[in-house]
């Protein structure tokens, strides 16, 4: 006891300090303090608020040993806890919601849940120093935190574990009561900018009765906040913002924040057709755009909003994805200079899977953007769902505590409060280069969309929806109440911006046509749009044999000095001896002689997935590692003096988002060669929405362009079901026109020259490679220097060996079946068989094929060849795009509806019944026999 003592005389402003220390950082006090105040907390809680009080003196159990302290610093001890209670719970019991009363949460934040009683009120604490009032009465202390913690902005933050962060936060609400102070014009600033909210929505309201704008009507004080945003990044350094927002206000913001045209939107809602017959065009709430914008204060900033499906949260990975492109291009120093900002749905923040993707993305090396501004339009209903059906966490935005991000929740009625949020937001982002979420509370006016009934589902809340005024009202009554407008203020300002509206529209219903805007048009300067038959045209992918031979010296020798494990060792010196002594290049050397020769050319290339950097396969090894410090050490940033950058990361367990991200950084990055591999195949699956939506569809909905490349490992090699298919057919049955390329390339010198003409084109369209696994070590998957140096990628590999006057079977087949069928062919030794290698699946090389079947006019067997079922692989592809694969006699495993069997043993026995069939058509059928009745 007798160490505790000093309690008696000690100031309580230090120990209240120092405990207030205790509760948001335990570990930053001194051991034995911690201890003690253990302790208190510990009586605290067995006692259900109060201490033991003996002879008016207050003990505490320290340790085993019970010490004692004047009932005054037990009672600051309380009011501190009471503090920490505002802090941690004060968001559960704001004013927050526009239209509905709050959940009731228990225990709530009355004094007696904290040991004190109303007698307390007027006794003054030092505990008022914590919050910056100084010694203030319980009373005064209460005030002070009802106005932080519980008016119109809820703060959630005590979960963050830096001290630092914590304190930061709590100095920013801690002034003027976490309320805003703005000036007159600043306010009316504000009140314009809601009042273009609201009449640019009623205006589509009148003149577009009935048609679907998802309109912003409820959380129209969404504009005020990216305004605040904009303004204020501007003057803090920001450069250029990527944005992304599903459809609700997305017309809105396009308008009055992104400066697009109404005239543009208008012709949009008459429905007129495309100039360009080459688009089909998207509906106007799914569209992108590209602006400069002037701010106030005469910044110039550029305004990115990148075009999104109706796939909720499919954008988001896009956004960052082209974030980081920029960064990486134009501020490499400075990731702060563009800012991501992404606008979330209620119930598509908390249901879709993508937000934790994305969030957990958020401090990556591969994938950070140097924080992102989270916005969420929530109008408590998804489509016709409450909120209670939508979720079990108590916030939408709860998934914000993955990654310690501070959330406030507001009112969106009160405009002032968004924007005092919206620039806290930015503050933070910009401080801490931290993720930060605002979970922006009102209500949807209309239904999911303008044509829905809301009250066949909410007829309560839409009743009182109904009586409610919209957020410019509520604010110009504030500011009439204030003095600084007059009553006829507010339409005066709704007339003229509504016959500046009336103007665009005359100016709309002149023109026939709408023009889709390209989106990035500055990133795309040089490249051209093609059709089907110029992505058919040969490039030239040539290398200067010297210059491949400098480059081949650099990637196959480690740094002198440091060591590698002897395996690493082996493999860069097996390498050397491919290039400079056997002439047999091997899958990995033509892949990362792809990169060298295209990094020296000036292209960079980003490479990310699941375990790239050494290759699921264990066959790039990208990245060495030096054996005893870990160090990375990648030799492709050393192939010349001003070569292209070499990024490789391997990702989170993600498919979905990470191609999100990679197809947003080749969007925005079309100098560089962007690849996503898959560990497997069939994982691309998890990222179907990303293929369907944005890969094969963007540039015929919206004009863009995109060279991500996906590398995708396939092949019947007995592993079962998950690991042999890719799944092509999804890939071919996506294909349209112009839309993409599909390969599936059986050499390394293939798939170098593939790689390179993917940049060395004044166009780019998505690349899909069926890679192998058993070829990547394979013998006779080899080339030679000259191949790379020379050579050029050819769409169908002619079979060189076959002699065309004794060829009677012509059998075409992709990928690594081939090698099979040479395998048996030499056991057979037919040599009446040619085997013709289709590389390139689409656009179907038909002139190849059917030269191909002109050279061998002597065949009357014509077989198409693939180890996949009937009902998968190219086969189905082949029979809508080539119309001579009808005269085929088609080879595969029978129809199933997983892509091979579990047990090794069946599956080779499958694999050789196709084989069989190759070069028998008098063995059993491969289709599967009806049963006899």
């Amino acid at each position: 006891m007798d160490k505790y003592s000093f309690l008696n005389t000690a100031h309580t402003a230090f120990f209240s300090e120092l405990y207030d220390k205790y509760l948001v950082n335990p570990d930053s006090v001194e051991p034995s303090w911690r201890a003690f105040f253990q302790g208190f907390d510990f009586g605290m809680e067995s006692a259900g608020g109060e201490l033991d009080v003996t002879d008016e003196r207050v003990t505490s159990m320290v340790n085993g040993n019970r010490v004692e302290m004047p009932e005054s610093l037990q009672k600051e001890f309380q009011v501190i806890r009471l503090i920490d209670g505002y802090r941690s719970r004060g968001h559960l019991f704001t004013e927050t919601n526009p239209v509905r009363d709050r959940r009731q949460y228990v225990p709530n934040l009355e004094i007696e849940n904290f040991g004190l009683t109303q007698a307390d009120l007027e006794t003054v604490f030092n505990a008022g120093d914590i919050i910056g009032i100084g010694p203030s009465s319980l009373q005064q202390i209460i005030t002070h935190l009802t106005s932080i913690y519980c008016d119109a902005i809820g703060v959630e933050y005590m979960y963050i574990r830096k001290p630092e962060r914590i304190k930061w936060i709590q100095d920013w609400i801690n002034i003027n009561d976490n309320h805003p102070s703005f000036d007159a014009e600043r306010k009316k600033h504000i009140l314009k900018k809601l009042n273009q909210a609201v009449s640019f929505e009623g205006f589509l309201h009148t003149k577009y009765v009935g048609q679907k704008r998802f309109s912003l009507e409820g959380n129209e004080s969404l504009i005020p906040g990216l305004d605040a945003i904009v303004e204020r990044a501007a003057e803090m350094g920001v450069k250029q913002f990527v944005m992304g927002m599903a459809h609700r206000g997305r017309l809105s913001v396009l308008t009055n924040i992104f400066g697009k045209s109404a005239k543009d939107i208008f012709s949009e809602f008459d429905g007129k057709d495309y100039e360009q017959e080459i688009f089909d065009g998207d509906v106007k709430y799914h569209l992108g755009w590209t602006s400069d914008r002037m701010s106030d204060n005469g910044n110039k900033i550029k305004m990115n909003i990148a075009p999104n499906p109706s796939h909720l949260e499919a954008v988001g990975a896009v956004v960052e994805g082209i974030a980081r492109a920029k960064q990486d291009a134009h501020f490499q120093e400075d990731f702060s200079k563009v800012l991501p900002i992404v606008v979330h749905g209620d119930a598509a923040i908390a249901g879709q899977g993508m937000v934790y993707e994305v969030v957990q993305m958020a401090n990556l090396d591969g994938y950070k953007t140097g924080g992102t501004i989270h916005i969420v339009v929530n109008n408590q209903i998804g489509f016709t769902t409450n909120y209670l059906d939508a979720r079990t966490s108590t916030y939408c935005t709860d998934v914000a505590k993955v990654t310690l991000s501070p959330v406030l929740h507001v009112n969106a009625d009160d405009a002032e409060a968004v924007v005092h949020a919206s620039l806290f937001a930015l503050e933070y982002r910009m401080r801490f280069e931290r993720d930060v979420f605002i979970d922006l509370l009102g209500y949807r006016k209309y239904g999911h969309n303008e044509g829905d009934e809301p009250r066949f589902t909410q007829p309560k809340l839409y009743k009182a929806i109904a009586k409610h005024k919209n957020p410019r009202d509520i604010y110009a009554e504030q500011l009439i109440s204030e003095g600084i407008i007059n009553e006829g203020y507010v339409a005066e300002l709704e007339r003229e911006y509504k016959d500046a509206l009336e103007e665009k529209l005359e100016d709309s219903r002149k023109e026939d046509k709408t023009e889709i805007t390209p989106f990035m048009a500055d990133e795309w300067k040089g490249f051209s749009t093609v059709r089907e038959w110029e992505m058919m045209e040969k490039v030239d992918t040539t290398y200067d044999t010297d210059k491949l031979t400098a480059i081949a010296k650099v990637i196959t020798k480690l740094p002198e000095g440091k060591k590698f494990l002897r395996k690493v060792e082996k493999l860069v010196n097996d390498r050397r001896k491919m290039f400079f002594e056997t002439d047999t290049l091997d899958w990995a050397m033509g892949e990362l002689l792809a990169y060298g020769t295209l990094l020296e050319e000036g292209y960079g290339v980003r490479m990310s997935g699941q375990d790239v950097e050494r290759g699921t396969f264990s066959h790039r090894h990208a990245v060495m590692k030096v054996e005893e410090s870990e160090e990375e050490v990648l030799l492709l940033n050393h192939v010349s003096e001003n070569q292209g950058k070499f990024q490789i990361y391997n990702s989170l367990l993600s498919e979905y988002a990470v191609v999100g991200f990679d197809y947003g950084y080749a969007m925005a990055s079309p100098n560089t060669l962007t690849i996503w591999e898959a560990q497997f195949g069939d994982f691309s699956n998890g990222a179907q929405i990303m293929i369907d939506q944005y890969i094969s569809a963007a540039e015929d909905k919206w004009k863009l362009q995109n060279g991500l490349v996906m590398l995708l490992p396939h092949g019947y090699e007995g592993q079962g079901a998950e690991h042999s298919s890719a799944r092509m057919e999804r890939y071919l049955q996506l294909c349209a026109r112009d839309n993409m390329f599909i390969a599936d390339v059986t050499t390394p010198a293939q798939m170098f020259h593939i790689l390179r003409r993917q940049m060395r084109v004044n166009f780019r369209k998505p690349l899909i490679i069926f890679t192998p696994k058993s070829l990547l070590r394979h013998p006779k998957a080899v080339s030679t220097v000259d191949d790379f140096a020379n050579g050029s990628f050819q769409e169908v590999l002619d079979d060189t060996s076959a002699d065309v006057k004794k060829v009677k079977s012509l059998v075409f087949c992709t990928g690594k079946f081939y090698y099979d069928l040479l395998a048996q062919r030499e056991s057979l030794e037919r040599d009446d068989v040619a085997l013709v290698r289709v590389e390139q699946l689409f656009p179907v090389p038909e002139n190849q094929m059917l030269a191909a079947m002109k050279k061998y006019k002597n065949a009357d067997d014509l077989v198409w060849a693939q180890e996949e079922p009937r009902n998968m692989g190219p086969w189905s592809h082949m029979l809508m795009h080539f119309s001579e694969a009808q005269k085929f006699r088609i080879a595969s495993r029978r129809f199933y509806a997983a892509p091979a069997a579990g047990s090794s043993v069946r599956s080779k026995a499958r694999h050789q019944q196709v084989i069989d069939f190759v070069f028998d058509k008098s063995k059993a059928n491969m289709t599967r026999k009806k049963s006899k009745k």
